[in-house]
């Protein structure tokens, strides 16, 4: 890296670093990450930093880490953040600012042959209120009308829940804030929402309070984000450091009783390409990447990579016109009640099925039986091919061993069961 020395500037009230160089594809190659150092003394209150870099051909991505640890992460999404003690821009953690040496993290996602230049701001204010993160989100009314919720046969007192694993806010690089997706989902007929904002925590403490405010389970999750696959750790689990190697992600995950899954495993060049010693319990088999439901790429990926894998899909939603909305596909879940802890649990007890819509055919797996639902006319397809041409609205057959699924004639896939 060509670069020269850091700059300070104090008023007494603000001080202002600057560093600034050349990033080139010898750095990339050191390391993806590098670490620029910022010095918050005692008293401090507020911190700005801003990005600003060649953009022809370099994607550069900006996170922060305390003295103390993570305090956030926004990826190629900003070029600039505010961290105080109560508030903090959408990615960041709020909390007071403990002295030391911070750095801020950028990410060399990409750097063309010649380089790119950088120069990275960072001020440090004493003063209260002189810097700050934006407002606040706005909590939403819920609906005055949502669609009405699916009944799906069900067994031992539970209900079959729909849902999407896989979604994204302001936190990272989605167009909606966390009360404006959970409203959005409602609108579409869902029981729950995974909200996995790329690399960060920062919309976890939002979502009880939307959740509730719309009447929606808002399941926490961060979809871990590198070169060489992205991961979905769920649950009430801490930051998952995605600088580390993936098994070390399924062993912080499971520490804290979380679930981890594989997502789009064939998706481009966000495909996964990581080795890993050990297998997670879930794989997103379905995702918006599966762009013809007649091929069998992405299970075939499945069973070459764990057949025993929890199936479930997800959406991967981040704003209007850039990817399927939210239940597109659907994950069913039959949990014990409508609590994302419930719901949880029923995704790591394997009670999933997963269905093109919310409102289209669904193949359920009840006991000894495999159960059809609202896909008459279509066809049952089992691990050796088909099976039976299914009849009536609600059909039933003796449940086998592997994953089965509905196509339509077209040979189409419409639901899936594990």
């Amino acid at each position: 890296m060509l670069a020269v020395p850091a700059r300070i500037w104090s008023d007494g009230l603000m001080a202002i670093s600057r560093h600034s160089g050349r990033w080139t594809l010898e750095d990339r190659f050191n390391s993806p990450w590098h670490y620029l150092p910022v010095e918050i003394p005692p008293g401090s209150c507020a911190l700005r930093v801003e990005l600003e870099y060649e953009r022809s051909g370099a994607i550069i991505d900006l996170g922060c880490l305390g003295s103390a640890g993570f305090r956030g992460w926004s990826g190629g999404a900003r070029r600039e953040f505010v961290i105080t003690p109560g508030a903090a821009t959408p990615g960041y953690l709020p909390g007071e600012l403990e002295p030391g040496t911070w750095h801020v993290i950028l990410g060399l996602h990409r750097v063309p042959g010649a380089g790119a230049e950088y120069c990275v701001t960072a001020e440090v204010s004493s003063t209260p209120g002189e810097l700050t993160p934006g407002p606040p989100p706005e909590m939403l009314p819920s609906l005055s009308e949502r669609p009405p919720p699916r009944t799906l046969p069900a067994s031992d007192g539970r209900r079959w829940l729909a849902g999407d694993l896989h979604t994204h806010t302001v936190h990272s690089d989605g167009g909606m804030t966390v009360p404006e997706l959970a409203r959005f989902a409602v609108g579409r007929g869902l029981d729950y929402l995974a909200i996995t904002d790329h690399n960060t925590i920062s919309h976890h403490p939002e979502l009880p309070a939307a959740g509730a405010a719309q009447g929606i389970a808002l399941l926490p999750g961060q979809e871990v984000t590198t070169e060489t696959g992205h991961a979905n750790a769920l649950g009430r689990i801490a930051w998952v450091d995605f600088r580390e190697r993936p098994d070390a992600w399924l062993e912080a995950t499971e520490r804290d009783g979380g679930l981890l899954s594989i997502n789009h495993p064939i998706g481009g060049n966000v495909s996964w390409a990581a080795p890993m010693k050990r297998r997670p319990p879930l794989i997103e088999v379905w995702h918006w990447s599966w762009l013809d439901t007649r091929w069998t790429t992405p299970l075939g990926w499945w069973l070459a990579w764990d057949p025993d894998a929890i199936p479930v899909g997800g959406s991967d939603w981040h704003k209007p016109g850039s990817d399927a909305p939210p239940g597109a596909p659907t994950t069913w879940v039959a949990a014990d009640t409508p609590e994302p802890d419930a719901i949880l649990a029923a995704i790591g007890a394997g009670r999933t099925a997963i269905s093109a819509t919310r409102d289209g055919p669904v193949l359920l797996r009840m006991g000894d039986e495999l159960v059809a639902v609202e896909a008459d006319g279509m066809i049952l397809v089992g691990p050796d091919g088909p099976k039976a041409r299914i009849r009536g609205q609600l059909a039933k057959f003796p449940a086998a061993v592997g994953y089965h699924r509905i196509v339509d004639l077209t040979g189409a896939t419409v639901a899936l069961t594990g």
